[in-house]
């Protein structure tokens, strides 16, 4: 099992962080350590001071495939949740400065956690899916996959040219707006189309 990445999906979260909107897809990995399950905490590790949440949608992969195309491409995502791509932005700016790749900050153990999967909704062909992030009760983040820069197929096709898909893989599909720091004794809750499936305390 491996962990496709999308950074830089949202136009206004590439602003927030004072980055240039892409051109192609920005694609990264994460190992099969990085998984976080749904309902496990999350232990603040002790190389960063300033870790941050990324709600993002989650598709799992249900195929073996290479190279296809876009059309195709709902074939094999038949299920969604939602996710945080957890990352040590301290580490990351540091890295991203000298020019270095920057893996330490978003591939370590446990930084991606993972909701509940649920069937992908029919009739929806990967667009207009509402998310959210609660930190100790508030929305901090709100997304709507209408607002992805690079939809679910187009993801899904551009990745497979590079990377075979299989059976049980998770793509993180980007985060918009709002992403922001956490703490020991946060509370964080994700929802998907107003449904909560994931639940993650930091410790």
């Amino acid at each position: 099992m491996k962990i496709i990445c999308v950074g830089r999906n949202y136009e206004e979260h590439a602003r927030e962080l004072n980055n240039p909107t892409p051109e192609r897809p920005m694609l990264f990995m994460k190992p099969s350590t990085a998984l976080l399950s749904q309902g496990k905490p999350f232990y603040y590790p002790d190389f960063s001071r300033d870790i941050q949440y990324e709600v993002e949608v989650v598709l799992r992969i249900g195929g073996s495939a290479r190279h296809v195309e876009e059309r195709f491409a709902p074939r094999y995502y038949p299920e969604v949740t939602v996710g945080i791509d957890f990352t040590a932005r301290d580490l990351q700016n540091e890295l991203k400065h000298k020019g270095h790749p920057w893996e330490i900050a978003k591939a370590f153990d446990h930084s991606a956690a993972v909701g509940t999967f649920r069937p992908f909704p029919s009739g929806q062909a990967g667009q207009g899916l509402v998310f959210s992030l609660h930190k100790n009760g508030t929305c901090v983040q709100e997304g709507n996959t209408r607002d992805m820069i690079f939809s679910f197929d187009r993801l899904i096709a551009y990745a497979s040219r590079f990377f075979r898909l299989q059976s049980g893989d998770l793509f993180f599909t980007g985060t918009p707006a709002g992403v922001g720091p956490v703490s020991p004794g946060d509370v964080l809750e994700g929802y998907l189309e107003g449904e909560k499936c994931l639940h993650c305390e930091i410790r």
